[in-house]
């Protein structure tokens, strides 16, 4: 982790997780104790953080720009972590912040998939499980000011999570959470957050919409709906968004494309409701794709979908 001080500014730091995806597609999936040859490999980078910062950084007035974004989360000193990093600077995103932990491996998700697009997963979260309440907290204390934004979810862990959010909220920085996956101890961060993100499943799992609201009266809540489009519900106001007309392809990303794009627009003072729009219609986009970040559109293509 690099302890310079970046670029002074309001800017976006997305904290989360960081993978690198092996994929082996085309192929049966394996019954216990059998091999499958065949299909054809390919490597993907993932990571809800990952392709968070992603989606921001495209999504952004005059596109992926240098210093934007930040993006903190941890790898291991090994070949996947370095891919990793530099898959993220080739968008534009600052990297300067993430921990480095040389005695773990990076995140990696290895994934089959049938050719009728059936899949198995299986993940090891490597580093993203190391990232410790000091290295959040010293980041976003060292990138955020007041009209900065974090992101944040929840593949790496809680208490990380936790210090980051109350250093933003120190500086007078807007806090908004993509609670996935939900843990016991989401509930408690929700209670600090400016905007939560959650899937329909997500919010039934914090104990549903009235629930959440009589909690924390002050909270956004954004509800993603796949197909369905997107629900705000906020103080004084609430907003139902109809899903893009699009050809889906692949929704894998569409949440973290929904969460990112959102983030971006807060950070350039956009009202929430207007937000919230730009956000669910880059999700529509996005799965037009397969791949994660392969959908993800560029500011030019929301405005044009808009």
């Amino acid at each position: 982790m690099d302890g310079r001080r970046a670029r002074a500014g309001p800017r976006l730091v997305v904290l989360g997780s960081l993978n690198v995806d092996l994929v082996l597609a085309g192929v049966p999936l394996p019954r216990p104790g059998e091999t499958v040859s065949g299909g054809r490999f390919e490597t993907h980078h993932g990571g809800k953080g990952g392709n968070a910062a992603v989606a921001a950084a495209r999504a952004l007035r005059g596109g992926p720009r240098e210093g934007a974004v930040s993006f903190v989360g941890a790898v291991g000193a090994d070949a996947h972590g370095r891919t990793a990093l530099s898959a993220l600077s080739d968008e534009g995103i600052d990297v300067r912040m993430v921990a480095v932990h040389p005695d773990v491996e990076s995140g990696v998700a290895l994934i089959v998939v049938a050719p009728d697009g059936e899949n198995q997963i299986a993940v090891a979260p490597g580093a993203n499980a190391t990232l410790t309440p000091t290295e959040a907290e010293a980041a976003a204390t060292a990138l955020l000011g007041r009209g900065g934004v974090l992101l944040a979810s929840l593949e790496v862990p809680h208490d990380a999570v936790e210090a980051a959010a109350r250093a933003a909220r120190r500086l007078g920085a807007t806090f908004v959470l993509d609670p996935a996956p939900v843990v016991p101890a989401t509930a408690s961060l929700a209670g600090i957050a400016d905007v939560i993100t959650p899937n329909e499943a997500e919010l039934d799992e914090l104990g549903g919409l009235a629930e959440l609201r009589a909690a924390h009266p002050g909270l956004c809540i954004a509800v993603t709906r796949g197909a369905r489009g997107a629900y705000l519900a906020a103080p004084g106001a609430s907003l139902h968004e109809p899903a893009l007309a699009v050809r889906a392809v692949d929704a894998t990303g569409a949440g973290d494309t929904f969460s990112g794009v959102l983030a971006a627009a807060l950070l350039e003072q956009a009202p929430v409701a207007a937000a919230v729009h730009r956000a669910n219609v880059a999700a529509g986009l996005s799965v037009r794709s397969a791949g994660a970040r392969e959908g993800m559109p560029l500011r030019a293509a929301i405005d044009r979908a808009m």
